[in-house]
Protein backbone atom coordinates (compact mmCIF):
# COMPACT_ATOMS: atom_id res chain seq x y z
CA UNK A 1 0.00 0.00 0.00
CA UNK A 2 2.77 2.46 0.91
CA UNK A 3 4.57 1.70 -2.35
CA UNK A 4 1.41 2.46 -4.32
CA UNK A 5 1.00 5.79 -2.49
CA UNK A 6 4.67 6.58 -3.06
CA UNK A 7 4.34 5.95 -6.81
CA UNK A 8 1.17 8.07 -6.95
CA UNK A 9 2.94 10.93 -5.20
CA UNK A 10 5.97 10.62 -7.48
CA UNK A 11 3.83 10.74 -10.62
CA UNK A 12 2.00 13.81 -9.35
CA UNK A 13 4.79 15.65 -7.54
CA UNK A 14 4.77 18.71 -9.80
CA UNK A 15 0.97 18.89 -9.77
CA UNK A 16 0.96 18.73 -5.97
CA UNK A 17 3.61 21.45 -5.72
CA UNK A 18 1.80 23.74 -8.16
CA UNK A 19 -1.51 23.08 -6.39
CA UNK A 20 -0.01 23.96 -2.99
CA UNK A 21 1.47 27.11 -4.51
CA UNK A 22 -1.94 28.10 -5.93
CA UNK A 23 -3.68 27.39 -2.63
CA UNK A 24 -1.19 29.59 -0.76
CA UNK A 25 -1.69 32.38 -3.30
CA UNK A 26 -5.47 32.12 -2.91
CA UNK A 27 -5.37 32.03 0.90
CA UNK A 28 -2.89 34.90 1.01
CA UNK A 29 -4.83 37.24 -1.25
CA UNK A 30 -8.45 36.46 -0.44
CA UNK A 31 -10.62 37.50 2.46
CA UNK A 32 -10.90 34.66 4.93
CA UNK A 33 -13.79 36.24 6.85
CA UNK A 34 -16.31 34.26 4.82
CA UNK A 35 -14.93 30.92 6.02
CA UNK A 36 -17.34 29.21 8.41
CA UNK A 37 -14.46 27.77 10.46
CA UNK A 38 -12.74 29.83 13.12
CA UNK A 39 -9.11 28.85 13.55
CA UNK A 40 -7.77 29.21 17.08
CA UNK A 41 -4.16 28.42 16.17
CA UNK A 42 -1.64 31.21 15.81
CA UNK A 43 -1.55 32.81 12.37
CA UNK A 44 2.24 32.60 12.46
CA UNK A 45 2.14 28.85 13.11
CA UNK A 46 -0.07 28.46 10.04
CA UNK A 47 2.40 30.49 7.97
CA UNK A 48 5.28 28.27 9.09
CA UNK A 49 3.26 25.12 8.41
CA UNK A 50 2.27 26.32 4.94
CA UNK A 51 5.83 27.20 3.98
CA UNK A 52 7.44 24.05 5.37
CA UNK A 53 4.88 22.06 3.36
CA UNK A 54 5.38 24.14 0.22
CA UNK A 55 9.17 23.97 0.41
CA UNK A 56 9.22 20.21 1.05
CA UNK A 57 6.82 19.61 -1.83
CA UNK A 58 9.17 21.42 -4.22
CA UNK A 59 12.19 19.57 -2.79
CA UNK A 60 10.50 16.25 -3.53
CA UNK A 61 9.24 17.43 -6.93
CA UNK A 62 12.76 18.30 -8.10
CA UNK A 63 13.97 14.71 -7.75
CA UNK A 64 17.03 14.74 -9.93
CA UNK A 65 18.77 17.49 -8.03
CA UNK A 66 17.34 17.23 -4.53
CA UNK A 67 20.60 15.84 -3.18
CA UNK A 68 22.53 18.96 -4.13
CA UNK A 69 22.67 21.68 -1.49
CA UNK A 70 22.77 24.34 -4.20
CA UNK A 71 19.45 23.15 -5.65
CA UNK A 72 17.80 23.08 -2.24
CA UNK A 73 19.08 26.55 -1.43
CA UNK A 74 17.78 27.85 -4.77
CA UNK A 75 14.33 26.41 -4.06
CA UNK A 76 14.42 27.90 -0.55
CA UNK A 77 15.34 31.34 -1.89
CA UNK A 78 12.61 31.19 -4.55
CA UNK A 79 10.01 30.18 -1.95
CA UNK A 80 11.22 33.01 0.33
CA UNK A 81 10.91 35.57 -2.49
CA UNK A 82 7.47 34.13 -3.32
CA UNK A 83 6.39 34.76 0.29
CA UNK A 84 7.73 38.31 0.29
CA UNK A 85 5.95 39.07 -3.00
CA UNK A 86 2.68 37.74 -1.54
CA UNK A 87 3.08 39.99 1.49
CA UNK A 88 3.63 43.00 -0.78
CA UNK A 89 0.60 42.02 -2.87
CA UNK A 90 -1.50 41.77 0.29
CA UNK A 91 -0.64 45.38 1.02
CA UNK A 92 -1.17 46.68 -2.50
CA UNK A 93 -3.98 44.55 -3.98
CA UNK A 94 -6.28 43.73 -1.09
CA UNK A 95 -8.52 45.85 1.08
CA UNK A 96 -8.64 43.60 4.11
CA UNK A 97 -5.11 42.18 4.26
CA UNK A 98 -1.92 43.95 5.29
CA UNK A 99 1.78 43.30 4.91
CA UNK A 100 3.27 41.85 8.07
CA UNK A 101 6.98 41.41 8.63
CA UNK A 102 6.25 38.75 11.24
CA UNK A 103 4.55 36.71 8.51
CA UNK A 104 7.78 36.85 6.51
CA UNK A 105 9.68 35.66 9.58
CA UNK A 106 7.18 32.81 10.10
CA UNK A 107 7.49 31.85 6.42
CA UNK A 108 11.26 31.82 6.79
CA UNK A 109 11.03 29.58 9.84
CA UNK A 110 8.99 27.13 7.76
CA UNK A 111 11.55 27.21 4.96
CA UNK A 112 14.40 26.63 7.42
CA UNK A 113 12.52 23.73 9.01
CA UNK A 114 12.14 22.19 5.56
CA UNK A 115 15.85 22.63 4.85
CA UNK A 116 16.86 21.10 8.15
CA UNK A 117 14.45 18.15 8.06
CA UNK A 118 14.61 17.20 4.38
CA UNK A 119 17.60 14.85 4.64
CA UNK A 120 15.89 12.83 7.36
CA UNK A 121 12.56 12.77 5.52
CA UNK A 122 14.32 11.69 2.33
CA UNK A 123 15.90 8.73 4.16
CA UNK A 124 12.48 7.69 5.47
CA UNK A 125 11.01 8.14 1.99
CA UNK A 126 13.70 5.95 0.40
CA UNK A 127 12.99 3.14 2.87
CA UNK A 128 9.42 2.81 1.61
Amino acid sequence: MLIAIKKLLERNAYFISFALTAIIIYLSLSSLKHLPVKISVSDKFLHSLAYVTLTLSWFFAIKKSHQELRSKLLIAVVVFIFGVILEILQETLTQNRAMDYYDVIANTVGILLALSSFSYLLKVYKRI
